[in-house]
């Protein structure tokens, strides 16, 4: 179980668009970071580099899907054991 320094919306992030990382100010004067992959695999733990602290990003996660659809396997595709 992890206990969390705080909970942070994501819209209080700041995105850098090169990395495409959200970034929040942490205590120990670093930041904690979170990527945009990370959101879209449903990840929703930024992590300091520095501490050990870490915070819980509250998001919709329906917004960072990548509308990637995967098929479902055809008959002739499945194995028999």
């Amino acid at each position: 179980m992890s206990v969390f320094h705080d909970e942070v919306e994501i819209e209080d992030f700041e995105y850098d668009e090169e990395t495409e990382t959200y970034s929040y100010p942490c205590p120990c004067g670093d930041r904690f970071l979170i990527t945009r992959e990370d959101l879209e695999n449903g990840e929703d733990v930024a992590t300091c580099p520095s501490c050990s602290l870490i915070v819980k990003v509250i998001y919709d996660q329906e917004q960072f899907m990548c509308g990637e659809v995967v098929s479902a396997p055809t008959s002739k595709e499945l194995v028999k054991c």
